[in-house]
């Protein structure tokens, strides 16, 4: 089967990743690149009233600090769109104002320093509306995210497709792409979102050889800290193991932190970040003679401020410990009384159980110091 890059696989005819995001272009999103092969970048979006720019400064800050490289906020009034000037003098990551309804809120938010703007065309209004922000953006050269969901699709299509369909959706799409377009306009972010996983995934690869515009990848309305984050997990996991997607948000219920650490581990777990301490641990087991639990827990609160690319292994005994924990850097084994510090699969000294913590911290610091 020939693919759109013009060579041929087989069976369903994916093509490998570092070859499908050559072919996405370039978009320019503030003080980050997406597309043309480069890195995957996290975004998430605040849950602040965007009218209390201080709030939402600060908590763009702590977004930042765990990792984000995009911000949207929801601009649903003309004070949010104004409050985007002060905002913007407090971050250091691109600000995507998000849009709906009123066309004059996305030229307020232009005015006021959007690096981005997310707009639906269809609920956007009337042509000349679409065209007078397409005309805004286009005078700063700033990118437009097309966005559409399994919610948002347009009464004729739900007709012709008999409900909400992968096809449905990327049709809706790729029509709200063409009115920009045809108005000589293509800098722009496609999204299209499901909170079905299966067909989320099936939109993305028919999308992926349908255009070259960027591609933003989530599973809506995912749910939960902890069925969001499975969810999410599958749908993005799928998506961007074949080679799909440019930027990504895991949408949780709950605090947006736990977002951009998500996305993290999604993206570290592909192989497709590095950076970040990985923990890894073993199951319990009736060997376990620690607890096992606390402990790991402990390490992978411990290892999120230590900027070191490396593997940690957290095992509950000294009977297969060193073996488990050979493909990691370093890591700790517990046994009753006392435990094994591992580095490389070689045990290198007995610790105390109540020093373990400790001494795995003063290791990863040492190693740090070397760095």
């Amino acid at each position: 089967m020939e693919n759109r890059n013009g060579s041929t696989s087989a069976g369903s005819g994916r093509v490998p990743r570092e070859v499908r995001k050559v072919k996405t272009k370039t978009v320019k999103i503030g003080n980050r690149v997406i597309g043309g092969g480069n890195p995957v970048l996290i975004q998430s979006m605040t849950n602040t009233k965007t009218e209390d720019a201080a709030a939402t400064a600060a908590q763009i800050q702590a977004l930042t600090a765990a990792g984000c490289d995009i911000v949207r906020c929801a601009v649903p009034t003309k004070e949010a769109a104004e409050a985007l000037t002060e905002i913007k003098k407090q971050i250091s990551i691109p600000l995507v104002a998000d849009i709906h309804f009123d066309y004059k809120l996305a030229l307020a938010a232009v005015a006021h320093g959007a690096d981005k703007i997310r707009i639906n065309p269809g609920n956007i209004g009337s042509e000349d509306r679409v065209r007078a922000v397409v005309d805004a953006c286009r005078e700063r050269n700033l990118p437009i995210r097309v966005g559409v969901n399994s919610g948002s699709l347009e009464k004729d299509i739900l007709e012709k497709y008999g409900g909400v369909t992968a096809e449905g959706l990327v049709e809706s799409a790729l029509h709200q792409a063409a009115v920009i377009e045809d108005m000589g306009y293509d800098n722009l972010v496609i999204s299209i979102k499901s909170s079905d996983v299966p067909m989320c995934v099936r939109a993305h690869e028919l999308i992926a050889d349908r255009t070259d515009h960027p591609l933003h990848v989530g599973i809506t309305e995912a749910g939960t800290l902890y069925s969001g984050t499975i969810k999410s997990a599958v749908g993005l996991g799928i998506i961007l193991h074949e080679g799909i997607g440019d930027t990504i948000r895991v949408s949780l219920t709950g605090d947006p932190l736990e977002e951009v650490k998500a996305a993290k581990r999604i993206l570290k777990t592909l192989g497709l970040r590095k950076g970040g301490v990985e923990v890894v641990s073993c199951p319990t087991c009736g060997r376990t003679q620690i607890d096992l639990i606390s402990l790991a827990n402990q390490v992978e609160d411990m290892v999120q401020d230590i900027p070191l690319d490396i593997k940690v292994a957290v095992m509950g005994c000294v009977v297969n410990g060193p073996g488990e924990a050979r493909e990691a850097d370093i890591g700790i084994a517990g046994g009753k009384g006392e435990g094994l510090l591992i580095k490389n699969g070689e045990i290198v000294r007995k610790i105390p159980e109540d020093r373990l913590l400790a001494v795995l911290r003063e290791e990863l610091e040492h190693m740090l110091s070397e760095k």
